[in-house]
């Protein structure tokens, strides 16, 4: 099947496997700069061809110490190394176990045990985390930047020290690497949710799966070798190694890897990156650093001028856009012209915003169970509050209880879709329907171009007393457009009488000046006026009636999702 998408002069490889991946893109960029990164206080480089030679040398190690086919763990921040085990050990037909480094240590050595793990692999941040005795069942520690201390033995291996071991088994003539033919439809990639061994489900990608998803991801994106990226979202989660690893290194592209969350804007500032991979957190937070120091400088009404300019202008095919904010711009290196954006709602004022200041936000929707890209926004088409229309390859229905209504369950199906759960039948069997659809979990609706808008998700929702159902994402998705309310989360508060309160817990930018140096009490009465101009926009039963003010941000996961099962 081919399909070439008109917003490619060239249309982009179609991508058999990740050996195709690193061979077909080392020969085409060769000493073209890949990855750049900060280590031991050096700036380092890491080129195409650089990163095939790893890749290479790294998967002919793993076949000379029996690892070919192993289970192999990866833990730690962002680095070269992390993406070359993720490749090299899928290529030698073995699973690879990306692994949250923020888990608490006893929840690491219950997924690791649960996974039955051969090998791990880790970065600074996690040295001497695996020497205890409680390790003593893995076959190999590999240490990407050891201790000074460091010694070579038996059952640790430092990461140079492997491809070195690699080199030395190629030169006496294995071939493995070249050898070896993927299995593209056994389990390669097996990903935890946070929680228990107990309570979270172990996600089992196949080779194929992953390769559908990022043939999928180049050929709907408009984005070439052109392309320059700031990665900041935690590499072990999917959508991170999808669309920012293995998605830049698909296209060409080259990538500063962030070294600290507080250094982003800097980084942003040096590295003059024109495209970002983000979530909603980090983009509201640029949106709200923005207007803050427009603020600070007291030119609001001028930037709101140049703004309302800016949009009748594009009206009528002129862009100014770039000259009119150029010093806005400038914070993020001067270049940057879009990013994408997935994992949840955000608000289409601050799509709209950086939009006029000339970054075009595409929103997708994603599934760590669909590898995890569905859907997305491309620069054919920006349909504002939809997550995009499924990309290539990936067929989307609607399941609705009840066929008098618009909205019911998202069901996926296509190449992309996981095996199932790891050990776990019963609950693979509850998400998949009898004609082979996955059940997303999440609410939503297909307009009649087949663009996808969510509402809510499926285990969320509130159930009135007189059995109406209110998605919660909704009215946050209005809360969100109040300029001080920093974060909100919209829950059904049971009362003493058994009738259910729609209740906004609130989380106020006490910074910004609607409401900075106001009382508790001023700063409840501004929150209620805001929620009584909302309700005033829905429909009744809808309408929030409790409010509470929480003065701490909301607990989050490492992709700066809210956890909403611990906001009680």
């Amino acid at each position: 099947m081919k399909f070439v998408n008109p917003l490619h002069s060239v249309p982009p490889i179609f991508y058999s496997d990740l050996r195709h991946l690193v061979i077909a893109t080392a020969e085409k960029f060769g000493d073209k700069p890949l990855y750049e990164y900060l280590e031991g206080g050096e700036r380092k480089t890491v080129s195409y061809a650089d990163f095939a030679a790893m890749v290479s040398s790294l998967a002919t190690a793993l076949d000379a110490h029996g690892l070919a086919g192993g289970r192999i763990v990866m833990i730690g921040e962002t680095h070269p190394a992390y993406l070359a085990t993720y490749i090299a050990t899928v290529a030698m037909n073995g699973v690879i176990i990306p692994m949250d480094k923020e888990l608490a240590p006893e929840q690491i050595e219950a997924f690791i045990r649960h996974a039955e793990a051969d090998a791990v692999v880790y970065t600074a941040g996690l040295n001497g985390r695996f020497d205890g005795a409680e390790y003593d069942f893995l076959r190999l520690r590999v240490p990407v930047t050891p201790a000074a201390d460091y010694e070579r033995s038996e059952t640790v291996i430092s990461f140079a020290d492997m491809l070195s071991d690699g080199n030395d088994a190629a030169a006496a003539g294995n071939t493995a690497y070249d050898d070896t033919v993927p299995e593209m439809e056994k389990c390669s990639i097996l990903l935890f949710t946070s929680g228990t061994t107990g309570t979270s489900k172990g996600v089992m990608l196949s080779h194929g799966n992953i390769i559908a998803a990022l043939n999928s991801a180049t050929h709907t994106m408009p984005y070439d070798e052109n392309c320059t990226f700031v990665s900041v979202l935690p590499v072990h989660h999917t959508y991170e190694m999808l669309c920012g690893q293995l998605g830049v290194v698909a296209i060409g592209g080259s990538m500063l890897i962030n070294d600290s969350i507080k250094h982003v804007l800097k980084n942003f500032a040096d590295y003059k990156p024109n495209t970002l991979i983000l979530v909603p957190l980090f983009v509201e937070t640029l949106h709200k650093r923005i207007f803050d120091e427009i603020r600070r400088r007291g030119m609001e009404k001028k930037v709101k001028f140049a703004m309302a300019l800016a949009e009748k202008l594009l009206a009528v095919g002129i862009d100014l856009r770039k000259k009119l904010f150029s010093q806005i711009t400038a914070a993020f290196g001067g270049n940057l012209t879009s990013i994408v954006c997935g994992g949840a709602p955000i608000s289409p004022r601050i799509l709209r915003d950086l939009y006029l200041f000339g970054v075009t936000v595409f929103e997708g929707y994603g599934i760590t169970e669909c590898s995890p890209l569905v859907a997305v926004n491309s620069s054919r088409v920006l349909r504002p509050r939809s997550v995009g229309a499924p990309v290539f390859g990936c067929e989307v229905k609607i399941d609705r209880e009840d066929e008098t209504k618009e909205t019911g369950e998202i069901l996926v199906k296509g190449p992309n879709v996981m095996l199932g759960y790891y050990k776990n039948p019963e609950a693979t069997a509850e998400v998949f329907t009898e004609d082979g659809f996955f059940r997303t979990g999440d609410i939503g609706y297909l307009d009649d171009d087949n663009f996808i808008y969510i509402t809510g998700r499926k285990k969320n929702v509130i159930i009135l007393s007189n059995g109406k159902n209110v998605f919660p994402e909704e009215l946050e998705e209005y809360l969100a457009s109040v300029p001080f309310i920093k974060e909100t989360v919209v829950l059904g508060r049971k009362k003493e009488n058994g009738e259910v309160a729609i209740t906004a817990i609130v989380v106020p930018d006490t910074q910004h000046p609607e409401v900075e140096g106001k009382t508790p009490s001023e700063v409840y009465d501004a929150v209620k006026v805001a929620v009584t101009a909302i309700n005033k926009r829905i429909p009744t039963f809808k309408h929030i009636t409790d409010i509470e003010i929480r003065n701490e941000e909301f607990p989050k996961n490492t992709s700066k999702k809210i956890k909403r099962y611990l906001v009680k």
